[in-house]
């Protein structure tokens, strides 16, 4: 089902689809910015919103804090809004002060994507981004498939080029599995199998390039824990960032890319991604730039942030030839309120 949810100063009319698993999980995804406008879960206490939203297209089309959008061409950060591909130097738009943030100024979250198959279940959009868009070589071809099945949301992306380009895309969903504003998101438990992460250099939140261990830092998810529960104010890496906004290396092999639990609700959440690594932003900002919505935790399956300029980072250049693919799975489960991480893990598994 689908119905129209604004439109663009253009007259370009936005659609609204709306998924039904037919067991409890719905999804509300948006043509502009492909963004997951709602999600949520049949449970005991009613039916619970797991991800935050705002209420009309303007809101979204004046929003800097990426909610819910499907981001690209490149997911987090370059440096200096230019990286060089087999020896030619290309410039990027520069959107955070000089350096290059989730694609430019008109990213792919602010672009309209098509509507290419859609069901009860299922959706298939795709954006075609032209050679020189925010500066980026390469025509590339892009779509992204949301489906639901049973209590798991999946996306999949697949991409071609026709040059080689940098590509490193993810997803920006603010979760707060309490389903209210009132619960603090960083009440919620969490679990990353993560046993490296990349510092940053300074408030512009740029690796430096070292691949550090979390043991003994704030970094260390490898045992479940709540979000809130760190000691900031000893911490330089997050006081440089005002909170938790790193890219986390997952181990490999590994379980899962997180599990995020609110003892609030009782819900929890899996997720699943082949990417080696995955941004974890606590949602800070958002006091400031969207006042009374809440916050919500940003986990983010990518690539590493600013690759093109790090030659020791895993490569993130697709080329002609080349089938990118991308997909993430968000498997949710009712565990009940303040329970056994136990009992979440169990709740989650395969």
């Amino acid at each position: 089902m689908s119905s129209i949810f604004g439109q663009l100063p253009d007259g370009t009319a936005i659609q609204r689809v709306f998924l039904d698993s037919g067991a409890g999980l719905r999804a509300e995804v948006l043509t502009y910015g492909g963004l997951l406008r709602g999600l949520s879960l049949d449970t005991a206490r009613g039916r619970t919103e797991l991800v935050l939203s705002l209420p009309t297209l303007d809101a979204y089309l004046h929003d800097p804090a990426y909610l819910g959008v499907l981001v690209g061409r490149f997911g987090n950060r370059i440096a200096g809004a230019a990286f060089s591909v087999d020896g030619q130097r290309y410039a990027v738009s520069a959107n955070e002060g000089a350096n290059h943030l989730h694609g430019g100024a008109l990213g792919f979250g602010r672009r309209v994507w098509s509507v290419q198959a859609q069901s009860e279940r299922s959706l298939q959009l795709r954006y075609d981004s032209p050679a020189g868009e925010e500066g980026y070589p390469g025509n590339v071809q892009v779509s992204a498939e949301f489906s639901v099945h049973g209590r798991t949301l999946e996306l999949q992306f697949a991409a071609q080029t026709d040059a080689p380009t940098p590509l490193n895309l993810t997803h920006h969903p603010y979760f707060n599995l309490a389903g209210d504003a009132g619960v603090a998101a960083a009440a919620q438990w969490l679990r990353v199998p993560a046993d490296r992460y990349l510092p940053v250099a300074d408030a512009a939140l740029l690796p430096t390039g070292e691949v550090a261990a979390v043991a003994g830092t704030p970094f260390d998810f490898r045992n479940p824990r709540a979000i809130a529960d760190k000691d900031g104010a000893a911490e330089p890496q997050l006081r440089l960032s005002g909170g938790y906004d790193h890219c986390l290396v997952l181990a490999a092999p590994r379980d899962c890319s997180a599990i995020l639990y609110s003892p609030h609700s009782g819900v929890a959440m899996r997720i699943a991604s082949a990417m080696p690594a995955l941004q974890l932003y606590e949602g800070h900002w958002l006091d400031r730039q969207h006042p009374g919505l809440g916050r919500g935790v940003c986990l983010e399956p990518q690539g590493y942030p600013d690759a093109p300029n790090q030659p020791g980072f895993p490569d993130t250049i697709l080329r002609p030839g080349q089938v990118y693919r991308h997909r993430i799975e968000y498997r949710f489960a009712e565990v009940g309120a303040h329970a056994e991480w136990a009992a979440v893990e169990a709740a989650l598994a395969d």
